[in-house]
């Protein structure tokens, strides 16, 4: 609808509410959805007129529109639903649960489940969370105060709270003006003319053909209520143009209720109550944003950044970066042989370059090697199958130049698509195999574009092409969508997702941008792309910014980013050359990388923006050779880019850290890429590893008898020195050759896993000191040097369907509403000087933290403090829940002694002593009936640790069951170890050696105890089998970390690690710079490494560490 009859519907409006037409006005306000009276509103809830109340909402949102729309109903139904309990009609309740409330289980099946147990109570206040609920005024009263802030918040009620300022009795003036117009039209005007219609023009006919003065027509003239109004598009420009979207927020506005609403009891609402007001606690579903958070985002986001924050989280913040960070020096050169018409980096695997050709060839480069991987020309694989049309376009002219290629989101397919009807879908299979799977005849003329997405969760391929319309099919070469709206031949597509709203862009070469929707109603958006020709759009890599640029008829170039809650221009970049009229060389290319980088190729040149700043950054010429308008691709690290040269190849540019992974490549031949046995990127064969090897080195070697990945021949406290080792290891080192070498797995560059960096925040410049997973598997909480917590949590989307933690996917900073952050009590002692410790409640609701002062109890849906306990002297260093029961804490004290605490009568119940120092861990074992603790005297009660040679026994320790709890982890600076947890005999040993010769910082099991996570004070990270300690991979820090943490002072190194609980391979990592790492290995390889080898029973021929002279300290019975 246009503006005009936008407004025109507001003057109706207003001349309805003169005339008193209160329904009419209202049904109008809602069926047009352009005006919410919130008086209106307010009163029928007042009322408790609840189906007027939604049938109102629903001309405005609907319930799975986003999450503020989902909470607006929640509470009303909810609300709904108490009222009905309150006056004891059960049916009534019994209806609204099931017709009304049903809904909202999908999303929180526990908090329906609670809901509904409140029907086997007498009075629903017996809920602890309702205790406060008064009665059924007051209810609404503080229910509509939140309701009120949902929609201020909701951005699909922006602009439509305020009536618009309009004189009174507008439409009345605008007619008495237009019959005033229409009168000095009159040939014969009469002085008093008698309006008696407004159904047609006036006209006078007086007997005289005097002409007299323009009149006024009294407003009293022009019929009141009765007379029903003919439309007003006779005379005013009313004449709406077809219908064109409203902004992309509000038909693209999240309903990914699924990743908003976390598993959560009956809990409190974020209510901002006025003074002398009492607060009611209410069910709510949790982990929405209320309006206070979302005005407090806003004043903390920089300014321009108009993103629609219940669609969008905040942006992530980039840390600070230099033009050395962009890709400008010229690493290598390479031809092609044939002009390049589209390139596309590997998703993950950064140096693997897809390149398409004019000549219909596709190539698959690894740019590391400049070594061609994969080359397919072009040829139909069934002629038979294609059109009668397709085969005399054919026969006229075979050459078929590729327009596209594209990877799946992936890596694992390829798409190209070509200047004449088909495209061709490709299998990849690494090192060098591309098969084939699909070629489809998708369009008549050319197929202008092609891209992945993932509708409903199942992975399609979209299509586009000179036949005007975007086509979209599945795996089998299904057609299931067909949209039809452009007229003119759609030049570029942009699937795209926001939360579980899938939709695509697309453009046309008339210059019109259309939106869909995957379903058959139409395009949503029409807009017109700057320069109204050829436009290609994309995302920033983190899904939150919209660029696009492109080319006028004219030659002039226009990069742009869009305001996407307005369907506006946000910012124009500058730095394009004006084109002398009539000049178009062809349509400029533009690529943006880590978040913050834009590039475009344009007067044989590329050239760099930053996303914030409009004016161009730089420039460079790549040393020459480029064309006109070169085509360019960044990898998905920024690290590394491709352009076009006039010479039909292509460079690629890299910066320092895009060298260092080139260069990686260096001293490993092809063939190692063709080995026969290869089943994944984790198996290349090579040599044995030799000292003064350039670090530089693949994924695996083969591992040298002096590797860290042996257990230590260290026997009960021997000298490795010693002799006295028992014979099978020496049979095992003289006969190396009847086994097929055993291979390490080496990961010295982030190509060789997946790993992800939780983003940052304010409080990021303390050291994570403690470290865990919470035990749903959806969040990390890390606690600081500095005595605060944060925490993460992993929403549940199309790209993290399970909702889990993984490094595939980036979480997001989590605080509720109240913008609270959980800061322990520090007493006196400073925090950098004391002992943090931490324990997380089995069902997540609570943390118990302290950081040497008083022990904190927060909830993790307030981060509130529920209450405090164990003031110092002496200060708390260790915490460990009961497995069977969230009330009794173990509590290890600074001054050697136990605590075992019940939090609900608030007693300490039981005391333990035997160390000489701090507690340092803490274990229990539900099946052994005992704790286990270790203590800074480098003791397990009532063990010592047995130490290597020269080392003394001090700093901390600590213990950890395995899952069934009959073994134990025990991690001292000096070496890792495994105990019979019922003996307390020690059953293996490893000591830092080799290229693992730094202390030991953490170490941890995973989830199934089948591996034992192990960080180092030199920034590696270890990977062992926890049967036998070998050692299956080693995660330099160059994988992970920068060049400036590396070379930092002091160095930047993983200080805690802890397992996901549900995820053997996936860990974390607290680092020392106050930054947490996601670490997994490839999709493709699916663990890390490969278990060492089994010979006689025994690991590589290694027996397990004996007991029989072990000499357990025995002062103290076993705890």
């Amino acid at each position: 609808m246009s503006s005009l009859s936008r407004e025109l519907v507001f003057l109706i409006l207003q001349f309805l509410d003169e005339e008193k037409f209160k329904e009419t006005v209202h049904k109008l306000e809602q069926e047009s959805g352009f005006y919410f009276n919130v008086k209106y509103f307010e009163e029928k809830v007042h009322a408790g007129e609840w189906d007027e109340v939604e049938r109102y909402l629903s001309g405005f949102t609907k319930v799975d529109d986003n999450r503020y729309s989902m909470k607006i109903f929640f509470e009303i139904r909810k609300q709904k639903y108490l009222e009905a309990l309150d006056r004891h009609d059960r049916a009534k309740a019994v209806d609204i649960l099931v017709k009304d409330l049903k809904v909202f289980s999908t999303f929180n099946e526990e908090l329906y489940k609670e809901i509904t147990q409140l029907l086997t109570l007498e009075n629903f206040r017996e809920n602890e969370q309702l205790s406060k609920y008064g009665d059924t005024k007051s209810a609404r009263s503080i229910m509509l105060i939140e309701l009120k802030k949902l929609i201020e918040a909701n951005p699909l009620f922006r602009e439509k709270l305020v009536f618009p300022t309009l004189k009174a009795s507008r439409l009345r003036t605008l007619i008495n003006q237009s019959l005033n117009w229409q009168h000095q039209l009159c040939k014969n005007p009469r002085p008093n003319p008698d309006i008696k219609t407004l159904f047609t023009d006036h006209t006078c006919s007086p007997p005289n053909g005097a002409r007299t003065s323009p009149v006024s027509v009294p407003l009293a003239a022009v019929p009141k209520a009765g007379a029903a109004y003919q439309p007003l598009t006779g005379h005013a420009p009313f004449q709406p143009p077809p219908p064109a979207g409203p902004s992309l927020a509000g038909w693209m506005t999240s309903a990914a209720v699924s990743s908003s609403i976390q598993s959560a009891a009956v809990a409190a609402s974020s209510m901002s109550v006025p003074p002398n007001q009492g607060m009611m606690k209410r069910p709510a579903i949790s982990d929405y944003q209320s309006a206070e958070s979302e005005q407090l985002m806003k004043r903390l986001r920089p300014a321009g950044h108009g993103i629609d924050e219940a669609t969008y989280p905040a942006p992530t913040p980039q840390p600070s970066w230099s033009l050395d960070d962009l890709p400008r020096t010229v690493a290598c050169t390479l031809s092609q042989g044939s002009n390049v018409t589209s390139m596309d980096f590997h998703p993950s695997r950064h140096t693997l370059l897809l390149v398409g050709s004019g000549n219909g060839e596709f190539t698959l480069w690894e740019i590391g090697l400049r070594e061609r991987l994969v080359s397919k020309p072009f040829k139909i694989w069934d002629m038979q199958a294609c059109s009668a049309q397709f085969q005399s376009v054919l026969a006229k002219d075979s050459s078929m130049p590729i327009n596209r290629v594209t990877w799946s989101p992936d890596g694992d397919l390829i798409g190209v698509a070509f200047a004449k009807h088909l495209i061709h879908l490709y299998a990849y299979q690494q090192p060098n195999e591309a098969r084939q799977v699909l070629e489809i005849e998708a369009h008549s003329g050319g197929v202008n574009d092609i891209a992945f997405s993932r509708p409903n969760k199942q992975l399609c391929v979209v299509t586009c092409g000179d036949d005007k319309l975007i086509r979209v099919w599945d795996m089998h070469g299904q057609k299931i969508y067909s949209f039809e709206g452009h007229e003119a031949p759609v030049y570029s597509i942009c699937p795209h997702h926001k939360e579980t709203i899938q939709f695509i862009f697309s453009t046309s070469i008339d210059g019109k941008i259309k939106a869909w929707l995957y379903d058959n109603a139409g395009s949503r958006v029409d807009y017109d792309a700057p320069g109204k020709w050829c436009t290609t759009m994309l995302y920033s890599a983190d899904g939150t910014r919209l660029f696009s640029c492109g080319t006028s008829k004219e030659g002039d170039s226009h990069l742009v980013e869009w305001n996407e809650s307005e369907g506006s221009i946000k910012r124009t970049y500058s730095g394009f050359r004006k084109k002398a009229s009539g000049v178009v060389q062809g349509v400029v290319q533009f690529d943006t990388a880590q978040n913050h980088i834009l590039a475009a190729g344009e007067d044989n040149q590329i050239k760099f923006w930053d996303v914030d700043n409009t004016n161009m950054l730089t420039f460079i010429d790549a040393d020459g050779g480029l064309p006109g308008l070169p085509r360019l691709r960044f990898n998905k690290e920024g690290n590394l880019l491709a352009v076009t040269t006039v010479d039909n190849g292509f460079k690629i540019l890299a910066n320092s850290d895009g060298l260092r992974s080139l260069r990686a490549f260096g001293n490993r031949p092809f063939e190692a890429f063709r080995s026969p046995y290869e089943a994944s990127a984790m198996k290349v064969s090579g040599a044995p590893v030799v000292a003064g090897i350039s670090p530089n080195i693949g994924r695996m070697d083969n591992l040298d008898r002096n590797s860290p990945a042996k257990p230590s021949p260290i026997l009960n406290g021997a000298d490795p020195a010693s002799r006295s080792i028992d014979i099978k290891p020496r049979i095992s080192e003289e006969k190396p050759d009847k086994a097929k070498p055993w291979e390490l797995m080496e990961v010295l560059n982030p190509q060789q896993f997946r790993v992800a960096t939780l983003p940052e925040t304010p409080e990021q410049t303390s050291k994570v000191v403690r470290l865990l997973y919470t035990n749903s598997g959806v969040g990390l909480l890390a606690l600081g040097s500095n005595a605060i917590q944060r925490l993460w949590k992993w929403n549940r989307n199309e790209q993290n369907p399970s909702g889990k933690a993984t490094a595939s996917v980036v979480p997001q900073h989590w605080q509720p509403n109240s913008g609270l952050v959980m800061a322990n009590d520090i007493g006196e002692t400073p925090p950098e000087e004391s002992v943090p410790c931490i324990a997380l409640s089995k069902n997540d609701s609570y943390v118990m933290s302290a950081c040497g002062g008083k022990v904190s109890l927060f909830n993790m849906m307030t981060f509130k403090v529920m209450t405090t306990f164990m003031p110092p002297p002496p200060a708390s260093t260790f915490l460990a829940f009961h497995p069977q029961d969230n009330n009794i804490i173990a509590i290890g004290m600074e001054d050697s002694t136990i605590h075992i605490y019940n939090v609900r009568v608030d007693e300490v119940k039981i005391r333990l002593k035997g160390h000489q120092k701090r507690i340092t861990g803490l274990a229990f074992s539900n099946s052994l009936h005992i704790l286990v603790s270790s203590g800074a005297d480098a003791q397990k009660k009532s063990v010592a640790i047995q130490m290597p040679a020269g080392k003394t026994p001090s700093g901390d320790t600590r213990v950890q069951f395995n899952s069934d709890q009959n073994r134990l982890l025990v991690v001292h600076e000096t070496q890792i170890a495994i105990y019979d947890a019922s003996k307390m005999e020690r059953i293996y040993q490893w000591i830092p050696q080799g290229t693992l010769s730094a202390a030991i910082s953490h170490a941890s099991y995973s989830c199934n105890s089948q591996l034992v996570f192990a960080a180092f004070t030199d920034g590696n990270v270890a990977i062992f089998d926890a049967d036998n300690l070998r050692l299956r991979c080693r995660i330099a820090s160059s994988a992970y970390m920068s060049t400036a943490a590396i070379n930092s002072n002091p160095p930047v190194y993983p200080f805690v690690v802890a397992g996901h609980p549900q995820e053997p391979n996936q860990f974390a990592v607290g680092l020392s710079d106050g930054s947490v790492k996601v670490m997994e290995p490839l999709e493709s390889d699916g663990k890390w490494g490969t278990p060492a080898p089994v010979e006689n029973g025994v690991a590589n021929g290694r027996a397990p560490a004996s007991s029989a002279t072990s000499n357990p300290a025995t002062d103290q019975n076993q705890r």
